[in-house]
């Protein structure tokens, strides 16, 4: 099932949820999560993503491409403490452009949500190029999870 979300189809079907613990050491002095690692966050969520749906970094360094970051947004609503468990939750966004895009819910405990965001990543061949159109080995993946039209 695909539903409408703001410029881009975002898929249900393709989204994964993790779990993290905050460690003491990604806390200030007041046991409060710093801003900067829920950038981490995103960063263990399109982890567990890649490794779910068979499209991890390794996979995509195997076809001789990385995928820099080129944006990303990020919205705190709750802070997150040390100790705490969080939930989150990444989805990959339908683009028609040659890049992918992550979007990401944090939960805390009481499944309320702490943060959200976004990131943007492009596909940049051995050479150093950037593609403009999706590698095959991805629009083969797009296929094969039901992104292509």
């Amino acid at each position: 099932m695909i539903k409408r979300k703001e410029q881009y189809n975002e898929v249900e079907a393709l989204t994964v949820s993790q779990e993290i613990r905050v460690r003491f050491n990604e806390t200030d002095p007041l046991g409060i999560v710093w801003h900067g690692y829920y950038i981490t966050y995103f960063e263990d969520g399109r982890e567990a993503f890649g490794r779910e749906h068979g499209i991890s970094y390794l996979d995509v360094h195997q076809f001789g491409y990385t995928t820099p970051i080129v944006k990303s947004t990020c919205e705190h609503k709750l802070s997150l403490r040390y100790g705490d468990v969080a939930r989150i939750e990444t989805t990959i966004v339908d683009s028609p452009a040659a890049k992918m895009i992550f979007r990401y819910k944090i939960y805390d405990a009481k499944n309320e949500i702490a943060c959200t965001g976004e990131t943007v990543q492009v596909f940049v061949d051995a050479s150093g190029t950037l593609s403009l159109n999706f590698p095959p080995f991805f629009e083969e993946w797009r296929k094969k999870v039901g992104l292509s039209k």
